[in-house]
Parts: structure tokens; sequence; C-alpha cells
């Protein structure tokens, strides 16, 4: 008769040790997502930064055939600054600041068969459309990582234990403009 009462405080220390490792289980994968999404913001803004280089390179091609306006230098200098520490929201401004830019350098392009026929022009051409590429690749891999977090965050039970910690859902990239506009890079 003495072993009823061990037994019975045995079975609960298990029951506890077994939520305490869940419970465990559950905080390691808030912050297993939270550390991939960041760690792909990270590739998203290098790749974004990429482009953002190329881009001025393609300026630097062009202003031999076109003037452009010293803004428009002065913009995409402060756009690849901003990428290094910008979230979410600020990566879908730059997103869209970017491709407005691409698409008049495109336009610029179209209106000069010289420069169409430039080698440097079409390699740095063919390297943003490979950059873009890479972007839709991260933003798609993110937006994937905070579907699952998010997910976590509305359902129970992980749902008590993400607000208990103080976590809040992540943002999606949007990139409307990508999704509605992409840009030309043939000639």
């Amino acid at each position: 008769m003495d072993w009823i009462p061990l037994i019975i405080i045995g079975v609960i220390v298990l029951v506890l040790v077994g939520i305490i490792l869940w419970a465990i289980g559950i905080y390691n994968r808030f912050y297993t997502l939270k550390n991939s999404s960041e760690a792909t913001l990270g590739q998203i803004r290098v790749a974004m930064k990429k482009r953002l280089d190329m881009i001025e390179q393609l300026l630097g091609a062009v202003k031999s055939y076109a003037k452009f306006e010293k803004e428009t230098f002065e913009k995409v200098t402060a756009m690849r600054a901003s990428v290094a520490t910008a979230g979410p929201g600020d990566l879908n401004k730059v997103e869209a600041e970017s491709r407005s830019i691409f698409g008049r350098l495109l336009a610029v392009a179209e209106n000069y068969p010289d420069l169409k026929t430039n080698t440097t022009v079409m390699n740095l051409m063919g390297s943003v459309k490979d950059i873009e590429d890479e972007i839709a690749r991260q933003r798609y891999t993110y937006n994937n990582i905070s579907q699952e977090f998010n997910t976590m965050m509305d359902t129970i039970p992980s749902n008590f234990i993400g607000h208990l910690i103080g976590l809040i859902k992540l943002e999606y990239l949007q990139f409307e403009e990508a999704i509605k506009t992409p840009p030309k890079i043939e000639f």
C-alpha cells in the first residue's frame, strides 16, 4: 500500500515532465522559424542590394546615351543604404521603387538601338534577371516560413505558448507590383 502514493507521484511527475518537454519543443519550433525568417530576409536584402548595385551600373552604362536626372542616382544610393536595415514592409517599398527605376531604364534602352546591343548592358540586364529570380525564390521561402509561424500563432495549443513568450505574427512580403507587372528584360 505504500507504493500507491509513490506511483501516483511518479505518474504526475512524468506528466509534468512530458508537458514541459512538449512546451519546450513548441518554443524551439517558434524560434527555429523566427531565425529562418530572419536569415531569409537577410538573403533577400543581399539580393536586393545586388540588384540595386546592378541598376546603378546600368545607369552608368546608359548615361552616355541619355541624361538621367541626378535624383535617380541619389534614390538608388539611398535605397541601397536602406536595404540593410529594412523590415518586410520597407522591403516592399524598396522593391516597388527599384522596379520603377528598372522599368525606366528599360524604356531608355528601347529608345537607343546602340545601347540594346552593348554587351555590358546586355550582361547587366541578364544579371538583373537572375537576381529577380533569386529574390522571387527567397520571397517564396520567407512567406512559407511566415505562414508556418503564423499558423502556429493562430492554432491551439501553440498559440498559448507564442503569446505567453510575447511573439507576434510575421509580416508577409507582398511585392504587389512584382506580381502584377514583372519587368521585361528581353530586347
